[in-house]
C-alpha cells in the first residue's frame, strides 16, 4: 500500500498539469449537469415493511385517484375578538377563499369548513383543507404562491389566517453560520501551516470534492429521487473530511522537507505514509455511510451512499490534487518549523532553535504517559457524566409544532390546537380492508365502536367506504399532540383492537397517517441501530486489525468511540430535548429527537472518530516498528501528529457548528451532534483516553496471535516499506564509495 501511493505522489507531482486538468474537467462535468438538472426537492418519504406503508400503498390501490401521497394544506382563519367565523361577512370572506383555492391547476378539492366541521365549538376558528395532485416535492412554486395570494387576500377582510401542512416545505438554508465555520477553518490552518498558501491548499481541495460531490447529486435528484437535505448533508461531512484528508498531507509533505528531501520525494513520502492513513481513515467513513442502508430506509440509504461517495472524491482528491498543486507551489510551501515571511518568519536559525524544543504535543503526551491511570479515569468519568442524558432519549420525527414560532405552519399548528385540541394536529387514518369478508358493513361499524371505545380518543368520523365498498377509512382524532407518549399509545391500542378484528372477521385494520408513520419510523429504527452498530463496528474492527496489526488497539478505539457517542447524544439531549442552552443554539422548541438523528450521527461519528485514530496512531506505531519502546513511540507519534489532529478537530468542529444556523431542524440537530462528538471524541479520547491506554497496555497493545499475523495481508500503513528503500539506498551510496576507495 505505502509503495504504490508512494508511486502515486511521485506521478501526481510530475504530471501535476494532467492532474490537474482531470480535476478541473471533471467538476466542469458535474457542474453542467447540476445547471441542466430540475430543482432538488423534498425527497419523497416511505418505510417498506411498516404498517403504515402498507396502509398507505392500499389506500393507492383501493382509492384511486385520491392522491393519496398529494400535498396538503390547512389555511386556518381566526375571527377578530368579538366576533365569530359563522357571522355573515366573515363567512363570505371564507367561502371566497375557497372558491379562489379550487381553481387551482394542480388542486384535488378544497373542503368547506361550513359543510365539513371545520368550525370550532366556539365559532373563533375554522378550517379549509386542501388536497393536491402531486406530492410537496413536485408542486409547482405558482401552486404554492396562489395559496399565499389566497390566505392574503382573506387577511385584507380582517380574519387572522395561517398555513400549515407540507404544501409550504421549503428548501432547507444553510445560513451565513456556514461561511463562518470556513472562516475559522482558515484562520486554523494558517496557524497550522504557517503560510498563507499552505492554507489555501486544503480549502481549495475540499471546495472543488464537495463542488463534484453536490454537483453530482444535483445531477442525479431527479432521476434517483434525491432530496434537498441529501446534498447539505454530503457537503458538511464531505468539506469537514476533505479539508481534514488535505491537511494531514500537506503536513506531512512539510514534515518531510525538514528531513531534507526534495520536494517530489517529500511528496511521494507524503501520499506513501499520511495518504495511507487516509485511504483507511476513508474506508471506515464510508463503511459507517453505507452502511446505514441496513435501516432499510430509502431516504436514509441515499443519504449516507451520496455522503459515501463525496467522501470517496475527497480521499481521491488528497492522494492525487493535492500533490500536484504542491507541485505548483515550489518553494512558497516551507518545511515544518518554518513560516512564510508574511507570517513573522524566515530565519532558519529561529525554526531550528523551535523545532528542537519539545513542542505542546510533546509535552502533553509525556504528562499522560506519566499519569496514564489518572487522565484515564478522569476522562471516562467526564464522557459518563456527559452521556447521562442520553438515558431519558426519546425519539420522533418533527411535525409543523417544532417549526420556529415566526413561521405561518407553527401559528396554523398552534390556532388549530386552540380550536380543535391538540390532537387535532395529528388525526389517525384508520384502513379497514374487509375484501375477503361476507358483511363489510359490520366490519366498519364494529372497527369505528371498538376504536371509540380507547382511551384518548376525542373524535370517531364515521367510516367512509370506497366504491366497490370493500374497503374504508376512518378518520380518529386523539386527544393528546402527535409527538406525544399518550398518542403513541393509542396507535398500539388501535394496532391491537385490529388484531382481533382479524381473527374474528378476517379483515385487515391498519393505521396510517403521519404521526402513525412517525412512530413506526422511529420504532424501526430503534430496532436496526443494534445490527447496524454490530455491522458497522464490526467491518471497521476487522479493517483496524489489518491496520493496526493489533487486537487491543482496534478494541479500545470502538469502546472509545461509544463513550463519545453516548456523550454527544446526552448533549442532543440536554440542547434539543430539556431545553439546556436553547436560546444560544436558536431552539425555538424542545421536544422529541429527530428519529434519524441518533443512528445517523452513530454512522457518522464512528467513521470521523476512526480517522483520528487511525491518523494518530499510526504515527505511534510507525516509531513503535522503527525501534521506539511503547511510552517513548507514543510520545514521538504525539510530538508529529498532535498538532496536526487538533487542527483537524477545530476545522471539523466549526464546519459542522455552521450548520447549526440551518432552517431545516434536521441539519440543525445533526450540525450540533456532530460537532459535540468531535469535540469529545477528538480532545477527550483520542487525545487523552488514547494515549493513557496505549502507555498502561505497554508491549501488549501491539499482541497479535502469530496465526493472525501471517494470514493478515500486510497493508504497510506506517511505511515500513519505504524505509527500507531508504536503506537499500544508503547501501547502494555506501557499495559506491567503496568501489572509489
Amino acid at each position: 500500500m505505502a509503495t504504490f501511493l508512494y508511486r502515486l505522489g511521485r506521478f501526481s507531482f510530475r504530471k501535476r498539469h494532467f492532474v490537474a486538468l482531470f480535476w478541473v474537467a471533471l467538476l466542469a462535468l458535474a457542474g453542467a449537469g447540476a445547471a441542466g438538472a430540475p430543482a432538488a426537492g423534498n425527497s419523497s418519504f416511505s418505510i417498506p415493511g411498516t404498517e403504515a406503508q402498507k396502509a398507505f400503498d392500499l389506500l393507492d390501490e383501493r382509492f384511486p385517484g385520491t392522491s393519496a401521497d398529494g400535498a396538503t394544506a390547512r389555511v386556518v382563519f381566526k375571527a377578530p375578538d368579538g366576533q365569530k367565523m359563522t357571522d355573515p361577512g366573515n363567512k363570505a370572506a371564507v367561502q371566497d377563499t375557497v372558491e379562489e383555492l379550487s381553481g387551482g391547476s394542480e388542486v384535488v378539492q378544497v373542503s368547506d369548513p361550513y359543510q365539513g366541521g371545520g368550525v370550532s365549538r366556539d365559532g373563533s376558528i375554522a378550517y379549509a383543507s386542501v388536497t393536491y395532485e402531486v406530492s410537496g416535492m413536485e408542486l409547482e412554486e405558482s401552486s404554492r404562491e396562489a395559496l399565499k395570494a389566497a390566505a392574503e387576500d382573506a387577511r385584507a377582510s380582517g380574519l387572522t389566517v395561517e398555513i400549515g401542512g407540507d404544501a409550504l416545505q421549503a428548501v432547507p438554508e444553510t445560513g451565513s453560520a456556514e461561511i463562518i465555520g470556513i472562516g475559522v477553518a482558515a484562520v486554523v490552518l494558517v496557524i497550522t501551516l504557517g503560510s498563507l498558501l499552505a492554507a489555501g491548499l486544503p480549502l481549495l481541495t475540499a471546495i472543488v470534492g464537495v463542488g463534484i460531490g453536490v454537483a453530482s447529486i444535483t445531477a442525479l435528484a431527479s432521476t434517483l429521487d434525491l432530496g434537498s437535505t441529501t446534498s447539505i448533508l454530503a457537503s458538511m461531512i464531505g468539506l469537514a473530511v476533505g479539508i481534514d484528508y488535505a491537511l494531514f498531507v500537506v503536513s506531512r509533505y512539510r514534515a518531510e522537507l525538514a528531513e531534507g528531501r526534495t520536494r517530489e520525494e517529500a511528496a511521494g513520502r507524503a501520499v506513501g505514509t499520511a495518504g495511507s492513513a487516509v485511504v483507511f481513515a476513508g474506508l471506515t467513513v464510508v463503511i459507517a455511510l453505507v452502511g446505514l442502508s441496513v435501516v432499510n430506509i430509502p431516504m436514509l440509504t441515499k443519504m449516507g451512499i451520496a455522503a459515501a461517495g463525496t467522501v470517496a472524491v475527497a480521499v481521491l482528491i488528497a492522494l492525487t490534487l493535492i500533490p500536484a498543486l504542491l507541485g505548483y507551489a515550489g518553494r512558497r510551501v516551507r518545511p515544518a518549523g518554518e513560516k512564510s515571511k508574511l507570517l513573522g518568519g524566515g530565519r532558519a536559525k529561529d525554526a531550528r532553535d523551535k523545532a528542537e524544543r519539545p513542542n505542546m504535543g510533546t509535552r502533553w503526551a509525556s504528562f499522560v504517559v506519566r499519569r496514564p491511570l489518572a487522565v484515564l479515569l478522569l476522562g471516562v468519568v467526564g464522557l459518563g457524566a456527559a452521556a447521562v442524558p442520553a438515558g431519558s432519549l426519546e425519539l420522533g420525527l418533527p411535525d409543523d409544532g417544532s417549526q420556529p414560532v415566526s413561521t405561518t405552519q407553527r401559528r396554523a399548528y398552534d390556532l388549530l390546537s386552540e380550536g380543535f385540541g391538540p390532537g387535532f394536529n395529528g388525526p389517525l387514518v384508520v384502513v379497514v380492508d374487509a375484501e375477503g369478508s361476507d358483511d363489510p358493513q359490520a366490519v366498519f361499524k364494529q372497527a369505528g365502536d371498538e376504536i371509540k371505545a380507547l382511551d384518548n380518543v376525542v373524535n370517531v368520523a364515521p367510516a367512509a367506504p370506497n366504491k366497490a365498498g370493500d374497503t374504508a377509512t376512518i378518520a380518529v382524532i386523539p386527544d393528546a399532540k402527535p409527538s406525544s407518549v399518550a398518542t403513541e399509545d393509542l396507535v398500539h391500542d388501535i394496532r391491537a383492537a385490529g388484531a382481533d378484528i382479524k381473527d374474528g372477521t378476517g379483515a385487515d385494520v391498519l393505521v396510517t397517517g403521519a404521526t402513525a408513520m412517525n412512530i413506526d419510523v422511529s420504532q424501526k429504527l430503534n430496532d436496526a441501530l443494534v445490527p447496524y452498530l454490530v455491522l458497522v463496528v464490526g467491518l471497521a474492527f476487522l479493517l483496524l486489525i489489518v491496520v493496526f496489526r493489533s487486537i487491543l488497539v482496534p478494541l479500545k478505539a470502538a469502546l472509545g468511540f461509544l463513550l463519545s457517542v453516548l456523550a454527544a447524544l446526552g448533549a442532543v439531549v440536554a440542547v434539543y430535548q430539556w431545553g439546556w442552552l436553547s436560546g444560544l443554539m436558536g431552539v425555538e422548541e424542545t421536544g422529541p429527537i429527530m428519529s434519524m438523528m441518533p443512528i445517523f450521527m452513530v454512522g457518522v461519528v464512528f467513521g470521523l472518530a476512526m480517522d483520528y485514530e487511525v491518523f494518530l496512531v499510526t504515527r505511534i506505531r510507525e516509531a513503535h516498528v522503527h525501534g521506539e519502546k511503547p511510552a517513548q513511540a507514543v510520545v514521538t507519534g504525539f510530538r508529529y501528529s498532535a498538532r496536526v489532529v487538533t487542527a483537524a478537530a477545530i476545522i471539523m468542529i466549526a464546519v459542522f457548528s455552521g450548520f447549526i444556523g440551518s432552517s431545516d431542524s434536521m441539519v440543525k440537530m445533526i450540525g450540533f451532534g456532530l460537532a459535540t462528538a468531535v469535540l469529545f471524541d477528538a480532545f477527550v479520547v483520542r487525545m487523552a483516553i488514547v494515549p493513557a491506554v496505549l502507555a498502561l497496555l505497554g508491549e501488549k497493545a501491539w499482541w497479535l496471535p502469530k496465526w493472525l499475523d501471517r494470514a493478515l495481508p500486510n497493508v504497510d500503513v506506517e511505511g515500513e516499506s519505504l524505509a527500507a528503500l531508504d536503506r537499500a539506498a544508503d547501501k547502494d551510496d555506501e557499495d559506491k564509495e567503496l568501489v572509489r576507495a
